[in-house]
């Protein structure tokens, strides 16, 4: 009996996976677009799995799985990415600053081709939802109902707030040793958590506690984390300390947030989530040369490409194509792993039949908003192009966010 051919994709797709694979230079460094991916992708799903939007008594409330069942608290692990968008992220823009530098670029022109990147996409998102939000109001739903909408559409913004500060820091801590940060987060929660210092100190961890991953990324930079041993230092050194911290100082093991806990390791962020993110800083620099190996095949180098040219509109509208389709589902009734409350291992399996709705209605988002993303800022100033490929404005999906 004959075997059923082996399913092709289609020949444009692979023509197009090779386009955008000779478009883009020989040296650039495809491991790093890689982990960017990963990290934005990992947010996104990480989000879609422990936000659940509960419709109660007409209003609609935010929950989470691990409230209900805390030994799923590793699914976070997994999902909490965060850390390597900082890593990478400080690896790009010091290396970018650094070749801005060397052409003479003024540190203002600079500084506006890099945050018209992150704040591009941002007023869109911000109409939309000023608009739904009134909308809203004036229709006379649950105030309540609206206030979680809107935080939750929002609640991105607070990322783009801190990546772009240390952006505009990046000629300071450009050279800066992640000790020293790593140090004030150590500081912070031994005066929060050991000598009864005001709630409000640990907000200073907002900055620090991200510096860590994203002077990491200015070492990268200058090779100092090329050294064979370092992605394993980093890892066993971050995931003991993650462990340690967890079992005998009593932090949360689940490294997001969770709706009603006393503590939270994300906001702000611990020094728990700082070693664990450290953990996974590791992980990104075992993974580099796997990455690049695997990036040599233009159907995967394709995927990435996109996922990079897309990141802040994927970012900015995960929330957004999640509501809606709790929104779109709400007149059916109390949908299983939609409204209901993820009490038990039965709501996470529904969730995971719905995450195809998500990224449906998230792709419907793509179409309709990610010109946003490459609108170029009305300036006299040229965009800085950097002398390393990593950097390099290509066609065809070579580009970085």
């Amino acid at each position: 009996m004959r075997k059923p051919p082996t399913p092709r994709l289609p020949d444009r797709v692979r023509r197009l996976a090779h386009r955008v694979d000779a478009a883009t230079p020989p040296d650039r460094d495809r491991a790093v677009d890689a982990l960017r991916a990963f990290a934005v992708l990992g947010v996104v799903l990480g989000h879609w799995l422990v936000t659940a939007l509960v419709a109660d008594g007409g209003r609609l409330r935010t929950s989470s799985p691990l409230q209900h069942l805390p030994r799923l608290a590793p699914v976070s692990w997994l999902f909490q990415t965060l850390a390597v968008f900082f890593l990478v992220g400080g690896q790009v823009a010091a290396r970018s600053h650094e070749a801005a530098r060397a052409q003479g670029t003024p540190y203002h022109r600079w500084l506006t081709s890099r945050l018209s990147r992150l704040f591009g996409p941002v007023a869109a998102l911000l109409v939309l939802w000023t608009l739904a939000t009134t909308a809203l109001l004036l229709s006379g739903a649950d105030l309540t109902t609206v206030r979680t909408l809107a935080k939750l559409a929002l609640s991105p913004l607070w990322f783009l707030l801190v990546f772009a500060a240390l952006t505009a820091a990046t000629p300071l801590v450009a050279r800066l040793n992640p000790l020293w940060p790593l140090a004030v987060v150590l500081h912070v929660d031994l005066l929060r958590f050991g000598l009864g210092a005001p709630p409000a100190v640990g907000w200073v961890n907002l900055a620090a506690g991200w510096l860590v991953p994203y002077s990491l990324g200015a070492a990268w930079t200058r090779g100092e984390l090329d050294r064979p041993r370092a992605g394993l230092t980093l890892l066993i050194g971050g995931a003991a300390a993650t462990a340690g911290l967890v079992a005998w100082a009593h932090y949360p093991a689940s490294m997001v947030g969770v709706p009603g806990a006393a503590v939270s390791n994300l906001d702000p962020p611990t020094l728990a989530a700082v070693t664990f993110g450290l953990a996974q800083c590791g992980v990104a620099l075992l993974l580099r040369e796997p990455l690049r190996r695997a990036m040599r095949r233009p159907l995967a180098w394709a995927a990435v490409a996109f996922v990079n040219l897309s990141a802040m509109t994927i970012f900015l509208w995960h929330q957004t194509a999640m509501m809606a389709t709790t929104a779109v589902g709400l007149p059916f009734g109390r949908l299983p792993g939609l409204h209901t409350p993820p009490d038990g291992l039965a709501w996470v399996a529904a969730r995971l039949l719905w995450l195809p709705a998500f990224a449906l209605v998230l792709g419907v988002c793509w179409a309709a908003f990610h010109g946003y993303e490459h609108r170029r800022p009305r300036t006299r100033s040229r965009v800085v192009r950097t002398r390393h490929s990593s950097d390099r404005a290509a066609p065809a999906g070579a580009r970085r966010v």
